[in-house]
């Protein structure tokens, strides 16, 4: 059970979730774009989110910056999401513009809102979840993409829920959060999401 749980923490790892978002937009928009441009973005933003990131991990571990990918205690976090937050600030900047991917863009803008705010949280000595930030963060967005879209995705909300929960399970059976962490966590990628919205939908 320890290791079915710790398998779920390591599959949907935060750095997945923005990267899952973006294929279920370019999955579902009814807009036409051409393949090669899905293609094109998808590979910028693997760069970006996720393979940068990575290196990055491994850099800050060598000068000993962080002890574990993590980041079991709040000093740990401040540098990674200084970075995070700069990196996210460059795909707003340069991969996703607001014309013609407005959804994809605020999704972003709400990425980077979270990520800050996480920052102000570890530097507040407190160590909200950001396995939960992430998951709940692209929850919301794709609540709002069905809405704007008009589309039904009650099984994919519903395999949402599910994935969620396994993973706020695997976080306290792990004992790498606490209650309030968890529940900041979700506040803190909803709340987001949920503002930049109006702006969209």
């Amino acid at each position: 059970m320890h290791q079915i749980l710790k398998s779920v923490s390591v599959i949907f790892h935060p750095l997945l979730m923005p990267i899952a978002g973006v294929i279920f937009y370019f999955a579902k928009t009814p807009r036409f774009i051409d393949r090669e441009v899905i293609w094109a973005k998808l590979v910028s933003l693997t760069i970006l989110t996720i393979i940068l990131p990575i290196l990055l991990y491994f850099l800050l571990k060598t000068l000993g910056k962080v002890n574990s990918i993590y980041l079991r205690n709040t000093k740990e976090r401040i540098v990674p999401l200084i970075l995070n937050a700069i990196v996210v600030l460059l795909v707003i900047q340069r991969i996703l513009r607001p014309d013609p991917y407005i959804e994809l863009y605020y999704f972003f803008v709400g990425i980077l809102i979270s990520t800050l705010a996480c920052l102000i949280l570890a530097i507040l000595k407190f160590k909200a979840s950001i396995h939960m930030i992430a998951i709940s963060g692209v929850f919301m967005f794709f609540i709002a993409l069905s809405i704007h879209f008009s589309i039904n995705i009650n099984g994919t909300l519903a395999i949402m829920s599910i994935v969620a929960g396994a993973v706020a399970t695997s976080r306290l059976h792990l004992k790498a959060h606490t209650y309030p962490e968890l529940i900041m966590g979700v506040f803190v990628g909803i709340f987001p999401q949920l503002i930049l919205v109006t702006k969209w939908l």
